[in-house]
Formats: C-alpha cells, sequence, structure tokens
C-alpha cells in the first residue's frame, strides 16, 4: 500500500507553507480574538486563499470550488491546522455547512450560501448544544413553531462558537414529537442579525470570542430556511457529524509540535525520550486513521465506527502532545516567548488541547459510538 499523497499533494504542501509564511506574523497563535489586528489577518488569508482558488479546493467547480481531488483538501485542511487555524471560523462553513448545503439544499439555498462560503463573505455558527442537550444532541429543546407561515424561534443555545462574529447560524431546533426523540428536529438556516436574538459571551481557559451563549426570543424566520425535511433534521444532523468528525486535522499541528521538541535538552533522559517516540508513534496512527476515514468519505462507505476511531486518536493525541511539550518546556512554557517560535506557544497549545475530548461530541460519546457500531456488525455477521 503506497501511503503517499502524491506530487500534487506534495506541491500544493509547499505552496500553502509559503504563502502562509507570507501571511502569518511570528506571533500567531490563534484567530479566536475580537481584536481587529488578529481578524485583520484572518480577512487577509482567507481572500488571498480565495483569490487563489485554495479555500474550497474539493468543491465542484460549480459551487465556486476547484474541483480537485480529496488528498488535497486534506493537505489543505493539515497546513492549516499546524497553523492554528488562520481561516478563523471559515473552516466550519468550508468543512461542512458548504457539503451538507450541498447534499440537501434547495436550488434558492445553494445559490444565496455557497458562493458566500466559497468566497470566504460569509461566517457561521452552529447551533447545536443546549444547557441540557450537549453530548446527547437528540434532547434539545428550543422550539420552532409555525405562525401565520413563519416559523417562531424560542429557547437557548450554549458553547456556540464564533456566534458573535457570524452573520448566519446551522441551527437545530425541535418542530414536533415522535416515538424516538430524534423525530420531531428540524434544521433552519437563521440570519444570525435577526430580531431576537442575544448572543453573551461566555468566559473560558481558551480566550476571547470562542464560546457563547444565544437567547432566540420569538424570533421569526421564513419557510425558506428550512434545510432538508421538517420533523427529519436527524438525517440532517448525521450527515453533519460525518463532514465534521473528519474537517479537523489536530494531528498536523501535534506533528509540528512534536518536530519543534526534536532537539529538547530534556530529551536526553531516557523516560522523557520513551514519551517523545510514544508520541511520534501516536501521531503516524492517527494520521492514518484519518486518511482510512477520508478514503471511505469520498467513497460513501464512511461509518459511525470509522469516523470516531479517527476521531479517538485525533483528540487524544492532542492531549498527549500538549501535556509533553509543557513537561518539557517546564516553568519557561508559562510565559509566551515569540521569539522561541512554536514552542514559544506551549502553554496556549496546552489550554487548548483541553477541549479536544469534549468539542464536537464527547471522548465518552465517540466510544459509545465505535462500540455500538461494533456490536451491530458482530450481530450482522452471525
Amino acid at each position: 500500500m503506497d501511503l503517499r499523497l502524491g506530487t500534487r499533494a506534495d506541491a500544493l504542501r509547499v505552496r500553502l507553507r509559503a504563502l502562509l509564511a507570507e501571511l502569518l506574523p511570528d506571533d500567531w497563535t490563534t484567530s479566536f480574538s475580537p481584536d481587529p489586528a488578529v481578524q485583520s489577518v484572518v480577512t487577509r488569508v482567507v481572500e488571498r486563499l480565495a483569490e487563489e482558488q485554495l479555500l474550497t479546493l474539493s468543491w465542484p467547480e460549480e459551487y465556486g470550488g476547484a474541483g480537485t481531488d480529496i488528498w488535497q483538501q486534506a493537505v489543505l485542511r493539515e497546513e492549516m491546522w499546524a497553523h492554528f487555524e488562520p481561516r478563523g471560523p471559515q473552516y466550519m462553513g468550508l468543512n461542512w455547512v458548504g457539503p451538507v448545503i450541498m447534499e440537501v439544499g434547495t436550488p434558492e439555498q445553494k445559490a444565496l450560501h455557497l458562493p458566500a462560503i466559497s468566497s470566504g463573505q460569509a461566517v457561521w455558527c452552529q447551533g447545536f448544544s443546549e444547557p441540557g442537550a450537549g453530548s446527547d444532541l437528540a434532547s434539545l429543546q428550543l422550539g420552532a413553531e409555525l405562525h401565520d407561515g413563519e416559523w417562531v424561534l424560542n429557547g437557548q443555545k450554549i458553547w456556540t462558537s464564533y456566534a458573535g462574529l457570524a452573520q448566519w447560524c446551522f441551527l437545530a431546533a425541535r418542530t414536533g414529537r415522535g416515538a424516538a426523540k430524534h423525530d420531531g428536529i428540524t434544521i433552519f438556516l437563521v440570519p444570525m442579525d435577526s430580531p431576537g436574538i442575544r448572543v453573551v459571551p461566555i468566559d473560558s481557559i481558551m480566550g476571547e470570542q470562542h464560546l457563547n451563549e444565544v437567547f432566540f426570543d420569538d424570533v421569526r424566520i421564513g419557510p425558506e430556511a428550512v434545510l432538508g425535511e421538517v420533523g427529519r433534521g436527524w438525517d440532517v444532523i448525521r450527515r453533519v457529524m460525518k463532514h465534521e468528525r473528519i474537517g479537523i486535522s489536530r494531528y498536523a499541528r501535534d506533528e509540528r509540535v512534536l518536530a519543534a521538541l526534536a532537539g529538547h535538552p530534556s530529551l536526553a533522559e531516557p523516560a522523557a525520550l520513551h514519551e517523545y517516540a510514544r508520541a511520534l508513534v501516536h501521531a503516524r496512527v492517527a494520521r492514518l486513521l484519518n486518511y482510512r476515514a477520508v478514503a471511505l468519505n469520498d467513497a460513501g462507505r464512511l461509518t459511525d465506527r470509522e469516523a470516531s476511531i479517527a476521531r479517538l486518536a485525533s483528540i487524544q493525541l492532542d492531549q498527549e502532545v500538549a501535556a509533553l511539550a509543557l513537561d518539557l518546556s517546564g516553568a519557561d512554557a508559562l510565559v509566551p516567548d515569540p521569539s522561541a517560535g512554536l514552542l514559544g506557544h506551549v502553554e496556549d497549545v496546552f489550554r487548548y488541547a483541553r477541549s479536544a475530548t469534549i468539542a464536537s461530541g464527547t471522548i465518552e460519546v465517540q466510544r459509545m459510538l465505535v462500540a455500538r457500531s461494533s456490536i451491530e456488525g458482530d450481530r450482522r455477521a452471525s
């Protein structure tokens, strides 16, 4: 089996690294800040990527993409994540909002949203989690009722990334009840400037502008905002999860951190060297499992099992590498030092890695999906 991605992918990686070296400041570590200087960098990167048709590489040309293969898109994801995701909130629209609209959206929804996403003009947030519905998303209660031809939304979302910057929300709401709690959920594409929407930032160790509460008080939207079928939103959510779980290449930044640690004096200690070698092996495993998920997704055969296994490897690696980097750097890591390159931001890497086993479905949920899928596979085999 040849696991190399090919000369085109290699050339793209070189091109992307040169572009990011040109556009990113030396102290770049995050796009999660509302600081105008930070958002100016994000805008500059996104505009340049769009200008060079690098923003939506694998999207079909009819939707503003370059029509390239999935492996070039994988390289794009890896290089963006390795460099602290300088596309900012755009990764959400590019990786799963846009692709899902392509799959189930109306012609009018595609015409309205896909050009804006592919050009980097639209920022999206995802309105899924609620105070009583996090990992158990099917328990969501934000209600949508039909009155005089319009849907009226009432309720609350929480942990909503980029809600304060977004123009649109990919919202899951309850429009009815069924035999199963997954029934009666509908997806809406909601303008964030709609009257009745209120965004409240949540302080966290991850920094500014990352997490928010969003309140919906008698928010009125038209029937054109429904994505997919009314009451069948869980089918859409499953599509989102399929794209989301392979859309963040955490292992790429971990590999970059490990490369920066390669000559660290602390590795002269046998115990430290052993942990470092372990992390290198886990990084390789995470990359290969993610490549398998990408290939299966492209073939239309990706299941929850393969997607969750790849995600489990990635999120556990993220915390393993962050902890190792902090241990090796010691007290020096507590003071940011731009002159030290990537190792000058170890503390930031460590803080952000704390969320890895929670975001986009907790590690417990991912393990449950793998176990359930394995049990079902055994039943079919017998």
